[in-house]
């Protein structure tokens, strides 16, 4: 198997979870390298059925570990609940490995997401409505961003949220939203954080060491290429690469590391 990337070659739907999920039955590694809970696929094993929107499929293969790497960004809260959704029903989490340079999706992420197609009114583009956009906003703004890593320090965790909740409360504010109560954001995610922190990892390390000593390591896109922020149908696009150079700057490896790239369509688009 080798490195494999399996990517929907359209605007996502295409069914590519069940491709995903034949490969992760043989891989070592299953890696998410974009997005966040704006995509995912559901996975059928016999008579159940999981629908997964950030963990990556191989959590149900009890051989792998699957990843979310740098590339991704991440809401805690649902991070956990789906973690919980999978013990639940039998399946350990405790394999997953994040990311440290990931960041995370907060509460003004997902208040200016939907202020911003409100005020967009008929030009609205369709987001999900879920922080995806403004998250990756502030990862290129920098002074904004709070990544998994920031968790580590409980208290610069609540410094940084205070800093930058004053700035995204102002932007909320002229928009006429709801603004975040920014020490309840902290306490929230710090309560979370002791879910998240114990699968912290270096996972570009763990990819590359794979990698190096000839594992099979899948690569596992989410929504489709023609969605990909660079190179697909802009502005009706999701704000991540999500075609197959993404997977490289999304896991930490480098471009010629890949063996096959397995693009899934189907017969009509959406």
């Amino acid at each position: 198997m080798g490195a494999t990337i399996v990517l929907g070659a359209q605007w996502g739907d295409e069914g590519k979870g069940r491709v995903t999920d034949l490969f992760a039955e043989s891989a070592d590694l299953v890696v998410r390298f974009q997005g966040g809970n704006n995509a995912g696929h559901t996975i059928v094993i016999g008579d159940e059925s999981f629908a997964l929107s950030l963990i990556p499929s191989g959590v149900t293969n009890p051989d792998s570990t699957p990843i979310i790497g740098n590339g991704c960004v991440v809401d805690p809260g649902v991070l956990v609940a789906e973690m919980d959704m999978l013990e639940s029903r039998g399946v350990d989490p405790a394999r997953l490995r994040i990311s440290p340079d990931a960041h995370l999706i907060m509460p003004w992420h997902k208040a200016l997401d939907v202020a911003y197609e409100t005020r967009r009114g008929p030009g609205a583009i369709g987001t999900t409505q879920k922080g995806i956009g403004p998250a990756y906003q502030d990862k290129v703004i920098r002074s904004s961003a709070i990544r998994v890593q920031d968790l580590l320090d409980a208290d610069g965790f609540t410094d940084r949220v205070e800093k930058v909740a004053r700035e995204k409360n102002t932007m909320l504010a002229a928009f006429g939203h709801e603004t975040v109560d920014a020490s309840g954001t902290a306490a929230e995610y710090l309560a979370l954080a002791d879910r998240i922190i114990p699968l912290i990892a270096d996972t570009a390390l763990l990819v590359a060491e794979a990698l190096d000593d000839g594992r099979p390591v899948l690569f596992e896109g989410a929504q489709g290429t023609l969605l990909d922020v660079d190179h697909g149908t802009y502005p009706f696009v999701t704000s991540s690469n999500t075609s197959a150079g993404g997977a490289a700057t999304g896991s930490g490896v480098g471009p010629l590391v890949f063996d096959e790239i397995v693009g899934v369509s189907k017969a009509y688009t959406t």
